[in-house]
């Protein structure tokens, strides 16, 4: 791969952040002077030919597949970067939450009472959406509060089951929450977060190390000082900054 060549750059992430994804993107293609192309993925990130071949170049990613890929190939994506919101709630830091939410208009008013319930998350391989419930389960030694689990495939799905009552509750990241929040307002009067797990570090954006820490130095620098550009697309996001982080910052999300 030369320089030349566009670098290859998918979201494993929730469509309703892709936009800003698109954005962060070429704010790396003007500071590289490089074309870069951004796809959504299709497929799980640990079940992607092109990842598992080595053929992306950057990834915005989940940190429990991340930490996991990491596990299986430990020198081939690095994480450089993770956004912080601007919400008190974060902390000032690159951390996110898993919001248990149930329709607005249910019984549900705290965890206990989802025992018997239905609940939906968007794939297994997801921290804030399976991961950080089952975690939540084996803290509390408790039997599920579920009597029925099903995949959704996206958080947007699950909220949408929620509301249409296919499903009594949904683990979603508070971030992908609180963008569809803004996207529809109604929602704020439909849906109710009773429990919030977490917090666990935000979904990173990593790159492959075929890239070389020259280019990978430079893509961080450039988003740990962005442009008037990229500023503008964060504010719109609710991203305060981004922070500097490392693959080590993820790989205990693997034990559970």
């Amino acid at each position: 791969m030369t320089e030349r060549t566009p670098l290859k750059v998918v979201s494993y992430l929730a469509p309703n952040w892709f936009d800003f994804y698109q954005a962060v993107v070429e704010c790396l293609s003007r500071s590289l002077s490089r074309e870069a192309q951004l796809v959504q993925a299709q497929s799980d990130p640990l079940e992607d030919p092109d990842l598992l071949q080595d053929q992306l170049d950057l990834a915005f990613i989940c940190g429990l597949p991340f930490g996991r890929h990491c596990k299986a190939a430990p020198h081939q994506l690095q994480a450089f970067v993770a956004p912080v919101m601007q919400a008190s709630r974060y902390r000032n830091q690159p951390i996110y939450f898993a919001d248990v939410i149930v329709k607005a208009a249910s019984g549900f008013i705290k965890w206990e009472d989802l025992k018997g319930s239905t609940f939906c998350y968007n794939d297994r391989g997801s921290n804030s959406g399976y991961h950080l419930v089952q975690q939540r389960l084996l803290r509390d030694e408790s039997l599920p509060p579920f009597a029925n689990a099903i995949a959704s495939g996206s958080h947007q799905q699950s909220i949408r089951w929620v509301l249409a009552g296919q499903a009594d509750w949904a683990a979603i990241d508070s971030t992908v929450l609180e963008q569809a929040l803004r996207d529809a307002p109604a929602l704020v009067h439909q849906l109710r977060v009773i429990e919030s797990i977490g917090p666990s570090p935000m979904p990173p954006l990593v790159a492959a190390t075929h890239l070389g820490q020259v280019v990978i130095d430079r893509m961080q620098a450039s988003l740990l000082h962005p442009d008037a550009v990229l500023q503008a697309a964060m504010q719109r996001m609710m991203v305060q900054r981004y922070a500097a982080v490392k693959s080590a910052d993820y790989t205990f999300l693997t034990i559970a």
